[in-house]
């Protein structure tokens, strides 16, 4: 029997039903094999493995041929396996627990996958939208807030501008298709922040003596 562990949302990737003129425009999350690629360092650990097992399978073959380069290049072509087994382990739990979502009037988060965060950002808030695009299509849309609003940079991760610590930002990672989706995200921040603020607050009091006509 299949279980859906966020089966308690009203709405998916969202911790409560959104008011009643606010639209989602779009939702999605991190592509696996890019996630596993930026995130977690896929190539840099192929790259490594892959240098370990030519010099150990060198060092064989100097020793021994075609059979010593077999018996000393094997285990270190297991443990790249494993490594690489883990590495996509990882990156597909966190893509499959996480979703990102567009509305009319903000951008949601839930990220997370031992701890569940859903983080709001109103378009309000948001100072400036930064896209880092691949060749693939694939890319991060990443945020940067307006105000003194700080963020956790090991509750974020991955899902944070890469290479910014100090002051992080908050970002789409990973995502497919990310020119379009930063595109619809400019416009309907646009779209939201050019609409005017009504305030509404309540008459004053009248004050002053009230004089009886004769």
């Amino acid at each position: 029997m299949s279980h859906d562990d966020f089966a308690f949302e009203p709405v998916k990737g969202l911790p409560e039903r959104p008011p009643e003129h606010e639209h989602i425009l779009w939702q999605g999350r991190p592509d696996t094999l890019a996630l596993a690629r930026e995130a977690y360092k896929l190539n840099w650990i192929n790259a490594y493995f892959a240098l370990i097992v030519l010099w150990r399978a060198g060092v064989g073959a100097a020793d021994a041929g075609a059979a010593g380069a077999f018996a000393f290049g094997l285990p270190y072509a297991l443990l790249w396996a494993a490594a690489v087994g883990v590495v996509l382990a990882l990156a597909v739990v966190q893509a499959r627990s996480t979703v990102y979502t567009i509305t009319t009037a903000r951008v949601a988060m839930r990220i997370g996958a031992a701890l569940t965060v859903t983080l709001n950002l109103p378009f309000r808030q948001v100072a400036h939208a930064n896209l880092d695009l691949r060749k693939s299509g694939t890319g991060t849309v990443a945020l940067e807030t307006l105000g003194e609003t700080k963020f956790s940079y090991l509750v974020l991760w991955p899902h944070c501008r890469p290479g910014h610590v100090r002051v992080t930002k908050p970002a789409l990672r990973c995502i497919p298709d990310a020119a379009r989706v930063a595109k619809l995200l400019a416009d309907a921040a646009e779209a939201r922040v050019s609409q005017p603020v009504v305030e509404r607050r309540a008459a004053p009091a009248p004050t002053g003596n009230l004089v009886a006509a004769e």
